[in-house]
């Protein structure tokens, strides 16, 4: 690298000599007016093509980076081809997680109104019908799709704020209908005196949704109120993913195990006539299909979660402004109290 006062030694001796060519080009015009030119320098480039390419190289000519801006996007090109695939491939991905979430909703709201009786809140077999229509819809397909919101490509060039009160949204609907879901058993079950939270299947739900208003909680708390420290949120973001996917996994196994639970209760051989579970009739069928469908829909979901070029890139300057001046603003607040605080004694009023 040149030195300034090198630099200005160039500058100076390119000027002499530009003015220099200048001289001899006059005095050669005015001694052979009418011959053909000779040779020469047609510019001080020409005579000096080292040092003027070196002078506009430090200084960063837009002339001489030219080159290299264009062989860095040729560079580019297979990895804008790359990232593009990236990005079909996702949204191919995010489609299938709605199309399969959809058709869990359906299925299940089916599988109830058609073969158990449909819907009711008192206290009859139709009550309990509300449960496995609420845990699916909220603890699978709503909670499944809170949790893909941040890999949206399209987000991940605006504001990340209102994504966050979606998210946090999303995930509130989704906690309330699972709570809903769990009233809906309980008071069946309190109006029949059957016991509650004995089999495999309440454990492991129960389990699920009380991770899950914890992990609503402490995310409300840690990375939506402005005022949480930055380093706290950076260490608790992977204990937030991972427990995102935890909780949906022992979701789909509560599932799993609630329908099956509920096809060997119902599907039994008696005076009504009913086929039993083994002999799969369409109830059966409808159920298993149910089953399939959740668990390729949180296979989906993991699958999304689980790829790192699908992340949402760190955060823009922009988008913690309001961290800053909440900061600032509790800054102030405490430094009026301390004023306050000494300016009690000398005014004759109690300290706070």
């Amino acid at each position: 690298m040149w030195t300034e006062y090198e630099a200005h030694d160039t500058r100076h001796i390119v000027t002499l000599c530009h003015m220099q060519h200048m001289q001899h080009m006059q005095q050669r015009q005015q001694m052979q007016p009418a011959g053909p030119p000779s040779p020469s320098c047609s510019s001080t480039s020409d005579c000096f093509p080292l040092i003027i390419h070196r002078s506009a190289a430090e200084c960063g000519s837009e002339t001489s980076a030219e080159p290299e801006k264009h062989e860095v996007r040729a560079e580019n090109s297979p990895t804008d081809l790359f990232r593009m695939r990236s990005i079909v491939s996702f949204y191919v991905c995010f489609l299938l997680c709605l199309g399969l979430g959809v058709s869990c909703v359906v299925c299940v709201c089916l599988w109830n109104k058609q073969w158990r009786g449909g819907f009711a809140w008192d206290g009859s077999p139709k009550q309990f019908n509300w449960h496995p229509v609420l845990m699916v819809t909220g603890l699978i397909v709503l909670y499944g799709n809170g949790a893909v919101l941040y890999r949206v490509p399209l987000t991940w060039g605006q504001n990340k704020l209102p994504w966050k009160l979606l998210h946090a949204a999303v995930m509130l609907l989704a906690l309330v209908l699972s709570v809903v879901g769990l009233c809906a058993v309980f008071d069946f079950h309190n109006a029949k005196n059957t016991p509650n939270l004995y089999s495999l299947h309440s454990w492991i739900g129960i389990a699920a949704t009380a991770l899950f208003a914890m992990q609503w909680v402490l995310g409300l708390a840690v990375f939506l109120v402005p005022c949480s420290p930055i380093s706290l949120r950076k260490l608790l973001k992977p204990v937030h993913v991972w427990f995102g996917g935890s909780i949906l996994s022992l979701s789909i196994v509560a599932c799993i195990s609630g329908i099956n639970e509920k096809l060997f209760f119902a599907l039994k051989r008696n005076t009504s006539g009913t086929q039993p579970y083994s002999k799969l009739p369409p109830e059966a069928v409808l159920g298993n299909t149910l089953g399939v469908l959740i668990v390729a829909f949180g296979l989906v979901v993991l699958k999304i979660l689980s790829n790192p070029k699908w992340q949402r890139p760190d955060s823009r300057p922009e988008d913690t402004a309001y961290t800053t001046v909440c900061l600032l603003l509790s800054a102030g607040l405490l430094r009026t109290v301390g004023l306050l605080q000494v300016a009690g004694p000398a005014a004759g009023h109690p300290q706070f």
